[in-house]
């Protein structure tokens, strides 16, 4: 022993407090390192195990869980620190289930494989995962593959997850649900296109819902049903038939191999109803039905469930007319229709409403045969004519044409206002274009017809001039208030003749007539056919081309003949 040795073994320092000192060199290298253990005693919170280092350590009871540790167990613990009270080393079993999964972990993620978890808590912007005693970050957006409202069933319930980041000098561990999802919907989808066939009928859950339909997740690949293919009844709405998370049981209508799109049905599943509809819904039969959709050219009514037929906006009521269907009938309404048509080939029912009732214009012809006389209210006046409203809500109409005889009905027309009472003939009545023409001039006779009696074509009149254009000169004819016309052409045998100007208002000629006309009521005349006629009566009576005497000297005789006979 040295004199400096001796000098502090004298001053009474201990020795053993030096070799520990020494011998403790040693042992804290294995601080940080996970060892393995015996179980060499129990105390009321802690369990001693001899590590095989100068002293034992102590590893709390609570890391173990009641009653399972007992004297002589060997197990793997980490080596945390010195406790330089009592000289024991403070152990953890739970550093060292973490070391051990960080190791495995590690391996795991070079690999590549897919590590088991359990979401036990929330944090900001995602999970806490608990990957066998390692924690592990799992974002919210690598929690599924689409977002997730409630997480709450996936809380405490064991399932893969894929590791994305490792940093064991952090003590990051970052994962991920929706990686694993997606790999495994992946290799499901691939198996399901390889073996996916038109007409297979297969199990699936409601995606998405549109406007146009449903996206149905099959296993791994989605397919669309759209709204026309879920019932043989008439749906609005997907909505209606179908929920979010809904299981249904689907037929693949079309499957496109090189687009992957998956046509789907559902009412492909159950019977078609328009089996046998033709002999169900004879035409011509009357049913029950309610009325499902109204649109502006009609309303659709439900025979039975998938069953529709359109009753047309012209088949809902016999008398009213650009209406429209809402204002007729409302949705939900029971109502009873008329089957008119059926084809089902093309899936169409054509229905009539108002055949249900009866038909007011067969009841008006009935009560009111051609030529009887009717009264009622002027309900519209058009450019055309009067709309007058007749029993039954039937409208009939009296043309301009029809207003007046001797004047025009433009003119005439003015006269009336909405509201009138007034009195009509009934002319015609067509039923099957729902028509009904009227007359009010024809209420009184006719003065043309009455005018021309005793007039006769080819027959001379004496006419008064009432009017002179450039077109020829109208006359009153044989002094009466007959109307008639001669063309300029008309006015003279001779062209130099033929002018208008020659004649004045008041003037009485003498014409022929040449025309009638009862349905333009017009009476055509001419002064040249008159004279033509003179002439060719003058040379039968007082001579011939042989006799030697001009046409003046004929015509002079039988002008001095005819004037003698006048006096």
């Amino acid at each position: 022993m040295t004199t400096a040795e001796q000098a502090q073994f004298s001053t009474g320092e201990d020795f053993a407090a030096l070799l520990a000192e020494a011998l403790g060199t040693e042992d804290e290298g294995f601080i940080g390192r996970v060892m393995t253990g015996t179980v060499v005693k129990l105390t009321d919170d802690d369990a001693i195990v001899d590590v095989g280092l100068k002293s034992e350590g102590r590893v709390p009871l609570k890391e173990f869980g009641v009653g399972d540790v007992t004297i002589g167990d060997t197990v793997d613990v980490y080596v945390d620190r010195y406790e330089n009270k009592d000289g024991l080393i403070v152990l953890s079993r739970e550093k060292a289930r973490r070391e051990e999964a960080w190791i495995e972990l590690e391996k795991q993620f070079n690999e590549g494989k897919r590590v088991d978890g359990t979401i036990f808590g929330r944090v900001k912007g995602g999970f806490t995962v608990d990957l066998s005693g390692a924690v592990a970050f799992l974002p919210g957006s690598q929690v599924d593959i689409r977002p997730v409202r409630d997480v709450t069933p996936l809380m405490n319930n064991p399932q893969p997850f894929q590791i994305l980041k490792m940093d064991r000098s952090r003590g990051n561990i970052v994962v991920s649900r929706r990686a694993v999802l997606e790999e495994t919907r992946a290799e499901q989808r691939a198996e399901l296109i390889q073996n996916l066939q038109e007409g297979q009928v297969l199990d699936g859950v409601v995606k998405n819902i549109t406007d146009y339909g449903a996206f149905v997740d099959l296993g791994g690949v989605d397919g669309l049903l759209h709204v026309t293919d879920i019932a043989w009844k008439r749906i609005n709405h997907p909505s209606e038939a179908l929920q979010i998370g809904q299981t249904v049981k689907v037929q693949v209508i079309r499957f496109n191999s090189e687009t992957q799109r998956i046509s789907l049905g559902m009412k492909q599943l159950e019977a078609d109803p328009w089996e046998g509809v033709e002999a169900k819904y004879p035409v011509g039969s009357k049913f029950e039905g309610r009325v499902t959709n109204i649109t502006d050219y009609g309303a659709f009514v439900e025979l039975e469930a998938g069953v529709e037929g359109l009753v047309h906006v012209s088949e809902m009521s016999w008398t009213k007319k650009n209406i429209h269907p809402g204002k007729i009938v409302s949705t939900s309404q029971e109502v009873e229709v008329m089957v008119l048509d059926v084809d089902a080939q093309k899936r169409r029912i054509s229905l009539g409403l108002k055949q249900c009732t009866s038909n007011p214009w067969d009841a008006f012809v009935a009560a009111h045969p051609v030529e009887s006389e009717i009264e009622g209210e002027v309900k519209n006046i058009t450019e055309f004519g009067l709309f007058i409203g007749l029993l039954g809500g039937i409208d009939g109409m009296a043309h301009l044409s029809d207003l007046s005889w001797d004047r025009a009905g433009e003119e005439v027309i003015k006269e009336y206002k909405k509201g009138d009472i007034v009195k009509a003939k009934v002319l015609d009545v067509d039923v099957e274009k729902e028509r009904i023409s009227l007359g009010i001039k024809q209420l009184a006779e006719d003065p043309f017809k009455e005018a021309v009696t005793g007039i006769k074509r080819g027959e001379a009149v004496t006419c008064e001039i009432t009017e002179v254009n450039d077109g020829g000169i109208e006359v009153a004819v044989g002094g009466t208030d007959l109307k008639g016309f001669i063309r300029k052409a008309e006015l003279a045998r001779d062209r130099s003749d033929q002018r208008p100007e020659r004649f004045a208002v008041g003037e009485k000629i003498d014409a022929r007539v040449t025309t009638i006309d009862a349905k333009t009521r017009k009476v055509t005349l001419s002064v040249k056919a008159l004279e033509v006629a003179d002439e060719k009566k003058a040379m039968a009576d007082y001579g011939s081309a042989d006799s030697g005497a001009s046409l003046g000297d004929i015509l002079g005789e039988a002008m001095r003949k005819k004037q003698e006979g006048a006096e």
